[in-house]
């Protein structure tokens, strides 16, 4: 009698065998990679533990208290600057006045005693007519409307301010920019967990080279893999040789960059404490005994590390024999706005400016290059799925228009944020937790490409996942660098606004020859905007050379021009496009 075939397909080896059911993701497991399968689940158990412990623990040390608003305080300081500028302004204006009055009285009063001569004169000699009485009396009546209406002192206005307006502008629409497909393709992994090639285990941080190439800390298989542009499986660069502590090992690695000078690959190995560089299948321990959490390199080549003991630290690329510099936080965990709870990505901008994700306040905070305290740029209204809140969140890049990515890891969605809204909006993600390519489960590491596709470190699925952009946003140009305010003009092809932001900008355009100008014909059915006219002198006739202008946005172009205004003949033929 043939023996029953209770065997059935495993999820993981894609074995016949004797399986067993997961109730949690409802896939059948034979009994080693259900034991593989209860061992990543414990893992992540003890990460759960470990972070409910310390949340615990500031939960009973501290009380809430409301955070002080950093956007009121820049105002006060805007008020009390102001106000010390128009008392020495008025003080200056005062002396003017009283040294030009006295010198005005003392001319009158010389006038005065030479009239009185006069007349003396005229009285005592007895000779005088009608021309001498007219003199006298048209003399007398100039000086009295001089006494009443000094012309020697006056008031004007001047264009130039001596002080610029602070504008608050609440940014009611949405800056949507740039939409992505809601349906992802997976680039790597996707396989199931596992040690494969193609497959990962609970990948985290994720970082993309020129070529594409997306390196991955696979985590629970303690290595890193760079999966080629469209390859069908990864290549191991560090690690992959077991969990441990020597040189050539990983220990839960959480975050990978490349310095693409060198081509060295520096890895947060989170478990053996340390930050190390591997460099042609060469190791070597750039920082020890850290509780590293991610990485980040800035352009001038810092290399900062977020660690677990609430704050951020910078080394100078190279220089690593020391503590480096405190640059966020520091002052033990806590919620105020100079602390930090778990601090996880980090995002450093061109002024070095680092945005934190603040895994356990719930918020992602922006310390600015030499800051004291960091101001919220994202959530901090407590943990939850509204769309001002976060929770947990993880990955944080910035775009071009300073606005901020963030994987809201609980909420399984990627979520963008514009500094000083009071909300964000979901871009991708925010089905639910699941594996579907709209779906996310537990969102981790972020990344763009430089064509603008969204990479998600898709932890819990064991996959990358790549949503290609579909829309790249309205062209808009950016004027000046140090006047204040600066301005930025958006537009789409249907509406044309105008904002105003009092921040320092980056300048795409100024000096000449710019390599982005270009010779060019006219375009249909432009969209027309008068340039602020206190830039117009500088930007427009000086670098220009024109004498009226205006800033032509063509509909959908991705190109903006600037043109003479029509009838200005002497400049028609001064056109110049500036590609975005």
């Amino acid at each position: 009698m043939a023996m029953t075939n209770n065997k059935t397909h495993c999820f993981t080896c894609n074995k016949d065998k004797i399986t067993y059911p997961c109730e949690g993701c409802l896939k059948n497991f034979c009994l080693i990679d259900l034991t593989r399968h209860r061992q990543i689940l414990n893992e992540e158990l003890h990460h759960i533990i470990n972070d409910y412990n310390q949340f615990k623990q500031i939960f009973n040390e501290q009380k809430p208290n409301s955070h002080d608003l950093a956007l009121i305080n820049e105002i006060n300081e805007w008020e009390i600057d102001s106000i010390e500028k128009i008392k020495q302004k008025a003080k200056n204006c005062r002396e003017i006045v009283i040294k030009s009055s006295r010198t005005f009285l003392n001319d009158t009063e010389k006038k005065f005693n030479d009239l009185n001569e006069q007349l003396k004169q005229i009285h005592n000699e007895n000779e005088f007519n009608e021309i001498n009485l007219n003199y006298l009396r048209n003399e007398l009546i100039k000086m009295r409307e001089e006494l009443d209406n000094p012309s020697i002192i006056s008031i004007q206005e001047n264009s130039q301010p001596f002080m610029y307006d602070m504008p608050i502008i609440s940014l009611e629409k949405t800056l949507k920019f740039n939409i992505w497909k809601q349906n992802a393709i997976t680039v790597a992994g996707g396989n199931g967990y596992g040690p494969k090639l193609n497959q990962l285990c609970l990948p985290a941080g994720i970082f993309i080279d020129e070529s594409k190439s997306i390196f991955i800390a696979d985590y629970s298989n303690h290595r890193i893999v760079e999966w080629k542009y469209n390859a069908k499986e990864g290549q191991i660069i560090a690690g992959g040789n077991g969990q441990g502590n020597r040189m050539n090992q990983l220990n839960y690695p959480t975050d990978v960059i490349v310095d693409q000078q060198n081509h060295s690959i520096i890895i947060a190995d989170w478990q053996n404490r340390r930050v190390i560089r591997w460099l042609n299948q060469k190791q070597d321990i750039l920082i020890d005994n850290i509780d590293c959490g991610r990485l980040a390199i800035d352009k001038h080549g810092f290399l900062y590390v977020s660690d677990c003991r609430n704050e951020v630290r910078r080394w100078k690329m190279g220089e690593y024999n020391n503590k480096g510099i405190v640059v966020a936080g520091g002052n033990g965990y806590g919620y105020q706005l100079n602390q930090l709870c778990r601090p996880a990505y980090m995002f450093v901008d061109d002024n070095q400016s680092v945005y934190i994700s603040d895994q356990f306040n719930h918020r992602v905070m922006k310390w600015k290059k030499g800051a004291k305290e960091g101001i919220i740029v994202a959530g901090g209204n407590g943990e939850g799925r509204n769309l001002n809140q976060l929770s947990h969140p993880l990955g944080v890049i910035v775009d071009d228009l300073d606005q901020i990515y963030v994987a809201d890891f609980g909420n399984h969605r990627i979520v963008r944020w514009y500094e000083g809204k009071e909300e964000g909006e979901v871009v991708v993600g925010g089905n639910g937790q699941g594996n579907l390519s709209n779906q996310l489960n537990v969102p981790m590491g972020l990344c763009f490409d430089d064509e603008g596709n969204l990479y998600v470190a898709d932890y819990l699925n064991h996959r990358i996942e790549k949503f290609e952009i579909v829309l790249i946003g309205p062209p808009f140009l950016i004027w000046d660098k140090n006047d204040d305010p600066n301005l930025r003009f958006v537009t789409t092809s249907a509406n044309l606004r105008a904002y105003i932001f009092g921040t320092i900008i980056q300048s795409i355009l100024l000096e000449e020859p710019n390599p982005s100008c270009i010779q060019c014909s006219d375009i249909e059915q432009p969209v027309r905007i008068r340039i602020n006219m206190s830039l117009c002198e500088r930007l427009i006739r000086k670098h220009l050379k024109m004498n009226k202008s205006y800033v032509i946005i063509a509909d959908g172009s991705g190109r903006i021009l600037i043109s003479a205004d029509d009838d200005d003949k002497e400049d028609q033929q001064m056109k110049h496009y500036y590609n975005i």
